[in-house]
């Protein structure tokens, strides 16, 4: 491939990340202050990639994870099983007071020019608690994978899960599979155990082992250290920026065959921006240009298929499993999306 991917022709699995599921709670366009009520979303950095790969382009897709069994983890695997994605589980008893929890994000949508809130709850939470040995890997890798992933949240959570995503990435090589990483750089994650310091620690030893690396430049910068761009972006919508740091990361880091970024500026919660240019693409740059899980979604569907991410050509799932139309128009990004 153009890439330098090596993508196994077949596998049991197309895809399999790795990473924790937590449940959402979200009253819609109130805020909690004065919500009466809330819906339930069940998701994770990391499944959500695994989840509407299966979902939209039919995929076989599995995630590796933890699982709390109470009626919380009970309601997340259901859903597990609604998107079609095949669980790997490490199971944790409930203590019936303290957990281990899935962990509980509080997530209202925000409305017109009043933004999102969100916050969390992650106490004693379970998939914080996985660690290396915890996941057989030879025999969810044997049958074949095609594509592993995982991300900066679930390697934030604590000194376990960094050495975990190692542990599974130098299997997931050994089975022939392609490595892709999302930075995902959350601070206030990374504050609560070890800062900075060891976020660029984990993340370094991470990148040691991805062929896909998914980030924007505070990601670049924060997650692995890289120097600042040499200059400044006209807005949020300017590639410039993250084109001037692709040489970095090459440097730093010449394992890595793909270097993926989403660009977005948000107007109001039903009004985002992104641009439309036709920029001839580096080998080492694939920047499709949507909200950050769709955006993973699409460029490995291309890549999967022998394609550069923003082409023309329409990229179909496999023919047996096909979608037959256009997804969102999902290489031609508008000047204007409105929700």
């Amino acid at each position: 491939m153009s890439k330098g991917l090596s993508i196994l022709p077949k596998g049991a699995l197309d895809f399999l990340s790795l990473g924790a599921l937590v449940h959402r709670l979200d009253p819609g366009i109130v805020p909690f202050r004065k919500a009466t009520e809330c819906r339930i979303h069940v998701s994770g950095g990391e499944f959500n990639c695994a989840a509407n790969l299966s979902d939209c382009f039919r995929l076989n897709t599995g995630i590796a994870t933890a699982l709390v069994e109470y009626p919380i983890g009970d309601l997340i695997a259901e859903r597990v099983r609604a998107m079609g994605v095949k669980p790997f589980y490490k199971k944790f008893k409930h203590d019936g007071v303290r957990g281990p929890n899935h962990a509980t994000v509080y997530s209202d949508q925000g409305h017109g020019v009043r933004a999102p809130v969100v916050f969390y709850n992650r106490c004693n939470e379970a998939g914080s608690l996985l660690k290396p040995g915890d996941f057989n890997w030879k025999e969810i890798f044997g049958p074949g994978v095609r594509w592993f992933h995982s991300g900066g949240i679930f390697a934030s959570l604590s000194e376990t899960t960094g050495p975990l995503i190692i542990e599974a990435m130098k299997a997931a090589k050994a089975a022939g599979a392609v490595t892709s990483f999302d930075l995902n750089f959350r601070q206030k994650l990374w504050d609560i155990w070890g800062g900075q310091a060891k976020a660029l620690s984990v993340m370094k030893g991470i990148a040691e082992h991805v062929d896909v690396l998914v980030g924007n430049e505070e990601d670049l910068q924060k997650g692995l250290g890289l120097k600042g761009p040499d200059v400044t972006a006209k807005s949020k919508l300017d590639p410039s920026v993250f084109f001037g740091m692709i040489d970095s990361v090459v440097k730093n880091y010449p394992k890595v065959k793909v270097v993926a970024t989403t660009l977005r500026e948000v107007h109001s919660t039903n009004a985002v921006a992104t641009p439309v240019f036709r920029r001839k693409q580096s080998d080492r740059l694939a920047a499709q240009l949507n909200s950050p899980p769709l955006t993973w979604m699409l460029q490995w569907v291309a890549l999967r298929n022998g394609m550069t991410p923003g082409s023309r050509r329409w990229t179909s799932a496999p023919r047996d499993r096909k979608s037959s139309a256009p997804f969102l128009g999902m290489f031609k990004p508008l000047l204007m999306v409105l929700f």
